[in-house]
């Protein structure tokens, strides 16, 4: 099966073609530019690299959040524009599983996935890993760093993923809990990892491929406040 995956909840953008469990081509761009500029220029460099068009794709998968508001509406449309125009099934996959799926390999642990989320917080989703296998032990959620690690009934060592993992990091040596951070080359939110999570999900309607913001944008919260007053 050859899954074309798309990361752009971050800062950085990724794509990546994976066949079966090999990883064909990757591109990642971290450059400042806008996701809207970049993303569907590196999708067609990438297929043309590998002789390959979307009508020869199985499956493409996006990561639908948590994340950026903006750059999670911009990977769906584009995914979907695409299964959509190919008639392709799209499978909408957790930012912060995909991310768990880049430490797997690294031995059994408990890996911790964690997305900048500001004011205070971070995105998070906490897995264990077994040999080849991801297992889920929270839903994705916005919390507070001392929150998340005070309610945890796990004391460590935490395989730390994502850009949020040096602000988690601090604050466990603070705390003297044993963590590691991920490689540079692995810590940040890629395709490959979008690819890996969606290989466990069932394709499905493209429609249900819907982006998963976890909190309200700033836009309802403005509101929100502006409507108690």
């Amino acid at each position: 099966m050859r899954i074309l995956a798309i990361e752009s909840s971050a800062k950085a953008a990724s794509v990546a073609i994976m066949e079966d469990e090999r990883l064909i081509a990757q591109t990642y761009q971290h450059a400042g530019l806008t996701h809207s500029k970049t993303l569907l220029p590196m999708i067609h460099g990438l297929l043309a690299g590998i002789d390959c068009t979307v009508a020869e794709l199985d499956t493409i998968a996006v990561a639908k959040g948590p994340g950026s508001f903006t750059g999670i509406r911009i990977g769906v449309a584009t995914a979907k524009g695409l299964a959509l125009g190919a008639d392709k099934p799209l499978v909408g996959v957790s930012s912060l599983e995909a991310m768990a799926h880049q430490a797997k390999h690294l031995g059994q642990g408990l890996i911790c996935a964690a997305m900048d989320a500001r004011r205070g917080q971070v995105y998070n989703a906490l897995f264990h890993a077994q040999g080849d296998k991801l297992h889920r032990l929270t839903d994705d959620r916005a919390i507070a760093i001392e929150a998340l690690f005070a309610q945890t009934e796990h004391s460590g060592p935490y395989l730390l993923v994502g850009d949020g993992a040096a602000l988690c990091y601090d604050y466990l040596q603070q705390e003297k809990i044993p963590a590691q951070i991920l490689p540079e080359h692995l810590v940040q939110q890629t395709a490959w990892g979008v690819a890996m999570a969606a290989r466990e999900h069932p394709a499905g309607c493209v429609h249900d491929a819907n982006p998963e913001y976890i909190r309200p944008s700033q836009a309802e919260r403005e509101r929100d406040e502006r409507l108690q007053i």
